[in-house]
């Protein structure tokens, strides 16, 4: 699937959303990548994958690794691209990222991080970091947008099906906030960290 296509098929979901934004990370955007529509079409989800999961399929990954909410659907399908496990960390009662439900990963395991959107690399940092605290092995890091236009770099291969630079903005400088246009908070985090 080519960039282009993968670009049409988001819009066609609505999951390319135009406004005024708070993202999990706390910054403002006047775009917002909202994966959920399109993922929660099996056809979409598959074919969206099948070439990202297709780049790490020599990678010998043992398990795949999302951050709950937004990464989970994603973090499947990669995994059931690639015939491995997927695993999901989530926030336990101190705001942590943690493995739970009886999730665990051995020590060596070779384990790619996979997430639906990437602006900062926050969520995706804190799941790597649980990773490599379980003794696993990091092999690389997966997106389906990576929102930052390739700036955002976590020390292994990173691969993305779509990467664009799209605008963001503390809340102290957001033009949008300025014009006093209402900013909505789409993401799963009620509260930005």
């Amino acid at each position: 699937m080519t960039t282009t296509d993968a670009r049409a098929v988001l819009e066609s979901t609505g999951a390319v959303r135009k406004g005024h934004f708070q993202l999990s990370s706390g910054l403002h955007s006047p775009v917002y990548m909202q994966c959920a529509l399109v993922l929660q079409h099996p056809a979409h989800a598959a074919g969206l994958v099948k070439d990202l999961a297709a780049r790490f399929s020599n990678d010998k990954i043992d398990a795949v690794v999302a951050p709950a909410l937004g990464g989970v659907i994603f973090g499947y399908e990669v995994a059931r691209q690639l015939g491995v496990r997927s695993l999901f960390v989530e926030r336990d009662d101190s705001g942590q990222f943690s493995l739970r439900r009886g999730f665990s990963l051995a020590k060596g395991e070779r384990v790619l991080v996979a997430e639906d959107v990437i602006t900062t690399g926050g969520s995706t940092r804190e799941t790597i970091e649980v990773v490599q605290a379980a003794g696993a092995d990091l092999a690389g890091v997966a997106a389906l947008v990576d929102r930052s236009g390739g700036e955002v770099d976590f020390g292994v291969r990173f691969e993305a099906l779509l990467t664009e630079k799209v605008e963001t903005y503390s809340p102290e400088d957001c033009p949008l906030c300025q014009e006093g246009i209402p900013v909505e908070k789409p993401g799963s985090r009620p509260e930005a960290s």
